[in-house]
């Protein structure tokens, strides 16, 4: 097992180093997510699925009298 582990500490170095990145980019985006932010940063007018995203509430409409 500890053979193993020193032919591949290279690789399994990597491997952690790109799982790091993932994590932090993934908590990150959530981060953004849960304060309102967008995941993208841009104009979402542009966007194909901007109405997708972030729906407009209506306010209730008022009952006629």
């Amino acid at each position: 097992m500890l053979a193993w582990l020193t032919e591949n500490l290279a690789t399994l170095l990597v491997l952690a180093a790109l799982a790091a990145a993932l994590v932090g980019i993934f908590l990150h985006l959530l981060r953004r997510k849960r304060s309102g932010k967008g995941a993208c940063g841009c104009n979402c007018g542009a966007c194909p699925m901007h109405g997708a995203c972030h729906k407009e509430s209506k306010p209730p409409a008022k009952p006629e009298a």
